[in-house]
């Protein structure tokens, strides 16, 4: 089995190959090492639970479980925070570098795995007799099974779909990480960010920030965390800087408090892209197979990211050890990732924009979308007006029927 990519979803499926028999080359085209990204994700605990228990990740990787959302605003009038709700909302905060550095070492272990670094590919295509080709830089090889797993630009996208193109939100995420010392003397937030993650809103999107592990230190202490975020709002003037323009909109719309924390001391790390999606019309057409955000690219509302990658990998452990060829193995991941992939894109537009279908309960969930807002940006709910009872019908509204664990419903993407 070849495997394009050596990222979170590439080294997953090199661990799912070799645990169900496969032997696996991956190809990265990244000559260092990625675990300096830093970034913070979540992931729902039953399946970081899973992927403990069965040997994917290690128990000892550091982690930041959470077990409550809790949504603030800023007051009508003034600049102090008003926390209007909370909900459940269990999350396993993970920093991305260290959860590279788990399945790496998972992947690293097998003798089964061969991981080659630097190894940029050049194209993937179809050989004769039914197998496929990965041609580098430096030669050819031929596999029964190739996995895509290289990103949104994905080349193995190519292949199986060449028309698709992602699909514009019209609006941008920045995401960044903080020290703790940001957090000092903010004894509320500090609070708050010790027992969950935290939804502030604002006039035109919203924010999220959670802890996560430092990822590099060996200890375990809240020294040894970051302050994660993620906010969403239209885009910035061509040239404008990343961080400043976040600190603006702190300083604009969020209360004091949170504002003077954006503020404060210096982003260990920062990145801004627009917000797009866009899903493969079919997870795999043997002997080519899409993972991650090769297969499939959601808004970041789902949290779905990496949550999408590791799923994969456990389907693709599954459909293999449960078939007789790689064909039907791929025949068994397709028919079921290719639709969760469908239903997360879908799930992402509406906490983006809240489409929701017209069933009769989800006309009547409009009509209060309408009322208190159909968006966390393009059109954001009257946060001023919001309390529990409103944020749990409009949250209704928005999921429309399907899950998310980010609601509180684990069984959901």
């Amino acid at each position: 089995m070849g495997v394009v990519g050596g990222s979170i979803a590439g080294c997953a499926m090199a661990v799912a190959g070799a645990r169900a028999g496969a032997e696996v080359t991956v190809y990265e085209r990244s000559a260092g090492e990625l675990r300096g990204r830093g970034l913070g994700i979540v992931l729902p605990p039953s399946l970081h639970g899973e992927l403990t228990a069965v040997g994917y990740l290690d128990a000892a990787m550091p982690t930041v479980p959470v077990a409550t959302r809790v949504w603030v605003t800023r007051a009508a009038g003034s600049r102090s925070a008003r926390e209007f709700a909370r909900q459940s909302g269990p999350v396993t905060a993970c920093n991305w570098g260290l959860l590279w550095q788990a399945l790496r070492r998972s992947a690293g272990s097998s003798p089964a795995v061969r991981y080659h670094r630097g190894h940029p590919v050049v194209s993937v295509g179809r050989a004769e007799g039914g197998r496929a080709v990965v041609r580098t830089e430096g030669g050819a090889e031929e596999y029964d099974v190739v996995v895509g797993a290289d990103g949104h630009r994905s080349l193995t996208r190519g292949l199986l779909a060449p028309d698709l193109r992602p699909s514009p939100a019209g609006y941008a995420v920045w995401r960044g990480t903080l020290p703790m010392s940001a957090l000092t003397g903010h004894r509320r937030p500090l609070e708050l960010l010790r027992e969950s993650w935290v939804t502030l809103g604002f006039r035109g999107g919203h924010g999220i920030f959670y802890l996560i592990p430092r990822g590099d230190t060996e200890g375990d202490g809240e020294r040894d965390h970051l302050l994660a975020y993620a906010v969403y709002a239209r885009p910035c003037g061509p040239g404008a800087p990343d961080v400043a323009y976040v600190r603006r909109i702190a300083e604009q719309h969020f209360p004091a408090e949170w504002a003077e924390i954006v503020a404060r001391g210096e982003h260990t790390a920062m990145t801004c892209h627009p917000v797009t999606d866009l899903h493969a019309p079919v997870a795999a057409d043997p002997p080519f197979l899409l993972a991650g955000d090769a297969a499939g690219v959601t808004r970041p509302h789902t949290a779905s990211g990496a949550v999408k990658a590791l799923q994969d990998a456990l389907c693709l452990e599954r459909s293999l050890r449960a078939s007789a060829s790689p064909a039907e193995a791929l025949g068994r991941y397709a028919r079921e990732r290719t639709p969760e992939g469908a239903r997360l894109v879908e799930l992402g537009r509406r906490i983006g924009r809240a489409q929701v279908e017209r069933t009769p309960e989800g006309a009547r969930l409009v009509e209060l979308g309408r009322r208190i807002g159909r968006a966390q940006v393009e059109r954001t709910p009257d946060w001023d007006a919001l309390d529990q009872a409103g944020v749990e019908e409009w949250c209704r509204a928005t999921l429309a029927g399907t899950t998310s664990y980010l609601y509180g419903d684990e069984g959901g993407g």
